[in-house]
């Protein structure tokens, strides 16, 4: 199809045209305004699905993307799409998923709250190996040495073997860059066999980068077996890089990548690298979950402690605590917090932050959230007079919906990274709540992803 006008920002990082029948054409690394040929790659009943074959007018609006690997790599979609028109894409993507679609009864959307940085925004990355990288168009396969074929990088999207290698990457701050390309390099040059995840081959796997606000980096090289060159791979690493204050290495047999089942082996440095908020100061360890967006977690958590209106006598439930950041964040207008988390490693960090913090009105509780919050355990605790709910992108059990509704807490504040599994989620608790306030958070400049918070109140 020649000469369509792309018309806006649609879902998934995806862009929405017509045919010449009138027909919708999802469309992605589009921007309104520009007119295209499109090539169309699938047919649905209701729509179709395209590829920009050629851009015959870019939109004024549109912008030249910064990274070279756009439009190979799967992040970062909307570098040509203007920030301000990215932030809009998001409000607008969550009033679809409450009111289009979820039919709830929101008060005015607010505008997204805007990222500080959007480059070299992530405090954490995982590159992964592979013995058969992704063959860019221009390349002529048969022309490769094997080393050449060696990658490091980023799943290639749809294909979970395949591995875009990557010279450069704006998402994380150095020494991500330098540590994933030295790390590479050294592999190559000592023979150390990349790892090929369909035949379950190789040595070397993923390497993990994360980095804090006050210039402390952690690595976490995988390795499918052990092998003579792990120890001088590693000693190599931390001699390059003086700045890795924590340097970890994993033997990961199994066939996927996964850490979460991973005996993290300190190799050299500290167990943790830590982050500050307010004063407050959170260990991360290899497994640690925190927001990837140090910067914009203290926006995005001072949202969720508005919501809460705490006076200082409250007892709040923070369900999926994580580390317990949200949960110390508002602890100190708070008479008790009561924090769960599925994952057994992030509460002990929970645990040991609050104490370290000199906390002593947080407690920690690890399980499955429909097996611990049960009318037995707030029958123990104490009933709820706040809930903080930030669940993973699945949203919430229907159980655990069922005891959140029991508990009948006067306020619930309801963080997300996915507004449609929170639209499905909130119209199960619309009969006893309402909405009262949303405002969506930009966590991940240049992608489609939005984290949004909802404050709801018990109805009269």
């Amino acid at each position: 199809m020649e000469d369509i006008t792309i018309e806006a920002v649609a879902a998934e990082g995806k862009a929405i045209a017509h045919s010449p029948e009138g027909q919708v054409i999802f469309v992605p690394f589009a921007v309104p305004g520009d007119v295209v040929d499109i090539r169309v790659i699938k047919k649905k009943k209701n729509y179709l699905e395209g590829i920009i074959s050629a851009v015959k007018q870019p939109s004024k609006d549109r912008l030249e993307p910064f990274c070279k690997h756009f439009g190979v790599c799967g992040g970062c979609k909307w570098q040509p799409l203007p920030y301000s028109m990215q932030l809009e894409a998001k409000r607008q993507q969550v009033y679809d998923q409450l009111v289009r679609i979820g039919h709830l009864d929101v008060p005015e959307i607010l505008p997204t709250l805007p990222s500080e940085r959007t480059k070299f925004y992530r405090n954490k990355l995982e590159f992964t190996a592979s013995e058969r990288r992704w063959i860019l168009p221009d390349e002529e396969p048969e022309g490769l040495t094997d080393a050449q074929r060696c990658g490091l990088g980023f799943h290639v999207g749809k294909f979970f073997d395949k591995v875009l290698d990557l010279d450069e990457c704006w998402l994380q701050p150095e020494p991500s860059n330098s540590i994933r390309l030295f790390a590479k390099r050294y592999a190559i040059e000592h023979g150390i066999p990349f790892y090929n995840i369909r035949e379950n081959k190789g040595i070397f796997r993923t390497i993990f980068v994360r980095t804090s606000e006050s210039g402390l980096t952690m690595a976490i090289v995988c390795f499918a077996c052990e092998f003579n060159g792990r120890k001088a791979f590693l000693d190599a690493l931390a001699a390059e890089f003086p700045q890795i204050s924590s340097l970890y290495y994993i033997i990961n047999s199994k066939l996927n990548d996964s850490i979460s089942d991973q005996t993290c082996i300190l190799y050299k440095g500290d167990e943790a690298i830590y982050e500050e908020m307010e004063g407050l100061r959170f260990k991360i360890g290899p497994k640690s979950f925190y927001q990837t967006n140090t910067l914009q977690a203290y926006n995005l958590y001072k949202v969720a402690r508005e919501y809460a209106c705490l006076k200082g006598g409250e007892v709040v439930y923070d369900l999926y605590t994580g580390t317990g950041t949200i949960a110390q964040f508002v602890s100190r207008k708070a008479s008790k917090v009561i924090g769960i988390e599925y994952v057994p490693e992030a509460i002990e960090d929970a645990k040991i932050n609050a104490q370290a913090n000199g906390i002593d009105n947080c407690s920690f509780y690890a399980g499955d959230m429909k097996d611990v919050l049960t009318p037995e355990f707030i029958a123990e605790h104490g009933k709820p007079d706040v809930m903080i709910v930030d669940p993973p992108r699945a949203g919430m059990h229907p159980d655990v919906v069922k005891v959140i509704m029991e508990a009948a807490p006067g306020r619930i504040v309801y963080v997300s990274c996915n507004p449609a599994s929170q639209a499905r989620d909130l119209a199960m608790m619309s009969g006893m709540y309402e909405i009262v306030a949303v405002q969506p958070v930009d966590m991940f400049p240049h992608t489609q992803h939005v984290e949004n918070v909802c404050k709801l109140q018990l109805k009269k």
